[in-house]
């Protein structure tokens, strides 16, 4: 019985030893920091040391050294100036969604007719070359995956 206690909790002490994993970091072209336990190819990656001590109760600040509260004026005019924000971030996220979905269905039309016409500008119709579709292709492809999730 003893014996059994003391490997369980010797395995109860290691056990988190075993289950630390190597924590990566790095920054992507938009210059957004990402952690991950595997680095992608062809960045600069830094490993993260996740042994670190808790902070100590003295790094907290006092609480009467909360920060001051803004006057009321100040404080609603960025209330408005931040509603206003959010609601073109979401315009704008509406506009994005929108124009992914006609680059999806471009794409498929592009993909799947390999005879399509387009207006040549002078009202007329005209089918494109086969070069001229994959080319198409090529450019819905690209901004797809660079503008649409």
């Amino acid at each position: 019985m003893r014996r059994t206690i003391f490997m369980g909790s010797l395995l109860l002490a290691l056990a988190p030893t075993v289950m630390a994993a190597q924590v990566y970091k790095w920054v992507d072209a938009q210059g957004i920091t990402h952690f991950g336990a595997q680095p992608p190819e062809g960045t600069d990656a830094a490993a993260v040391n996740t042994n670190t001590a808790p902070p100590k109760a003295s790094n907290f600040p006092p609480p009467a050294a909360a920060k001051p509260t803004l006057p009321p004026s100040t404080d609603e005019k960025q209330k408005a100036a931040d509603e206003k924000v959010r609601q073109e971030v979401a315009q704008q996220e509406a506009e994005r969604i929108q124009q992914c979905e006609k680059l999806r269905t471009d794409l498929a039309q592009l993909k799947n007719n390999p005879r399509i016409r387009v207006d040549d500008g002078n009202g007329d119709l005209r089918r494109i070359t086969e070069e001229e579709r994959q080319g198409r292709i090529a450019t819905s492809e690209k901004s797809l995956r660079e503008n649409c999730n």
